[in-house]
């Protein structure tokens, strides 16, 4: 029966008109950050509303803790250490990897992005004229305007309301964030001015579920609504400490909620973990385009629709590689992780090197640059002797080739376990499933000596001195 009800799936999505996509990405919010995941102190009815008549995923992970990596592991379908620099922020974007944005427009689509596509980096300076989401369009509604009646579309709807230079400008008191229903995480220290800050986030994440409410709105206005898949995700974690460009939850669990009436069954869930590189196969296998041999993306359609549970789903991997330019030799600080229901098991390839950037400026961002400059970085800093040592020490300090974090008493991974005889064996397999992914997938970094990632231009910007 299961086969049967399968294969009438199949036929149905065939036989009807190829769904409308449209995709909404945040920039650098967090999993736990929307009132449909636990968070008492946001509201975002737009993401809520996705939720509540579509699928919400509890384990949807970026690929990489950064903004530009992860959207190119998105757009190719593939793990970011195949994609050469293009696994480092501020890289450039090669023409010779194929897309699923030029796959969907050779198949019929009618493709287009506003706001944050891809970014940041070069790639007209690449041999691409335009950004690899698509043709820029000044706003949704005039993307809208222009469609074809007869012709599906994708849209990439980007939004970098989140984002520190956006957020620090935003008085979330003023905004009505309650300080008292605020969490703060055990990596972060519990001032008043910590909540002030995690409030002018949060304030921003409801005015970037605005906007992609509207957006909503607009598509239902037009009578599109019912035939069109709606995503909403985010890119990665967010800009606090420990946050972006780490490979732990903060950096790396993103929100994932999906609508498609019909299809996904209304209020439903899933644990199945989803990586952010699997949407290019999902993506084409919406459009009815099949994927290319060299994607390690895997499209989990079957999920959506209600024809899987995702048991097959028990785990992602994650990377990273250069984010800022930040350390002496313009070093990355390379990390390849694993994380299932229980554990995140991470390797730092070069534990010698600063986590968090140099403590002095080499060239990008200042000390300690791959933490974004918020006051709660200051405050750390400005006390690393003295109270803060402990939130120094998990924030800034070397870290050990190996971290192990029980997620079952340790949510917010503050306590290293690699060195627990009791997690010996629970390492070592971790360990190997790494180790047989990075074979796998032809990590250049199989070899130890490899540190080609510090050799690729960086084309982000000099720190601006005081």
């Amino acid at each position: 029966m299961r086969l049967l009800s399968f294969l009438a799936l199949v036929v149905s999505l065939h036989a009807a008109p190829r769904p409308n996509i449209l995709f909404l990405i945040g920039d650098n919010w967090s999993y736990e950050h929307a009132a449909a995941n636990g968070c008492a102190a946001v509201k975002t009815p737009a993401f809520d509303r996705i939720a509540k008549e579509g699928m919400n995923f509890a384990n949807a992970f970026c690929p990489v803790p950064s903004c530009s990596p992860t959207r190119s592991c998105i757009l190719t379908g593939r793990t970011a250490h195949q994609l050469e620099d293009m696994a480092s922020l501020w890289s450039r974007f090669h023409p010779q990897f194929r897309l699923f944005t030029d796959a969907l427009a050779e198949s019929g689509y009618r493709t287009g992005f506003t706001g944050k596509g891809w970014s940041p980096g070069k790639f007209k300076e690449f041999g691409r004229e335009q950004n690899p989401a698509g043709k820029e369009f000044k706003d949704f509604a005039t993307f809208l305007a222009e469609r074809k009646d007869d012709m599906p579309f994708f849209f990439w709807l980007g939004s970098v309301h989140t984002a520190l230079h956006r957020f620090k400008l935003v008085d979330g008191v003023a905004a009505g964030i309650d300080l008292t229903k605020i969490r703060v995480p055990a990596y972060l220290p519990d001032t008043p001015k910590v909540r002030q800050e995690i409030a002018s986030y949060l304030a921003a994440a409801q005015q970037m579920d605005a906007a992609f409410g509207e957006a909503i709105t607009q598509l239902e206005k037009s009578g599109r609504l019912n035939n069109t898949v709606v995503i909403y995700t985010s890119d990665n974690g967010w800009q606090m400490p420990r946050g972006l460009a780490n490979c732990h939850d903060s950096g790396s669990h993103v929100p994932l909620a999906v609508r498609w009436p019909g299809k996904v069954a209304k209020g439903s869930r899933s644990d199945a973990f989803i990586s952010l590189t699997d949407f290019a196969a999902t993506f084409l296998e919406l459009a009815d385009v099949k994927p290319w041999p060299e994607m390690t993306s895997r499209s989990f359609l079957n999920v959506l629709t209600g024809q899987s549970d995702g048991e097959d789903r028990a785990q992602v991997f994650l990377e990273r590689e250069r984010h800022a330019n930040v350390r002496s030799g313009d070093a990355s600080y390379p990390c390849r992780a694993v994380r299932n229901a229980d554990f995140l098991y991470i390797r730092n390839l070069r534990p010698d090197r600063w986590p968090a950037g140099d403590p002095i400026l080499h060239f990008a961002v200042g000390p300690f640059g791959d933490v974004d400059p918020t006051k709660t970085k200051q405050l750390i800093l400005d006390q690393r002797e003295g109270a803060m040592k402990r939130f120094f020490d998990l924030n800034f300090a070397k870290r050990t080739a190996e971290e192990l974090y029980d997620l079952r008493r340790d949510p917010d991974q503050v306590q290293n376990l690699a060195a627990d005889p009791a997690q010996a064996a629970t390492k070592a397999k971790l360990a190997a499933q790494v180790e047989a992914w990075m074979r796998d997938t032809q990590d250049p970094r199989v070899d130890p000596q490899n540190d080609a990632w510090d050799r690729f231009p960086y084309f982000g910007g000099r720190a601006k001195l005081p």
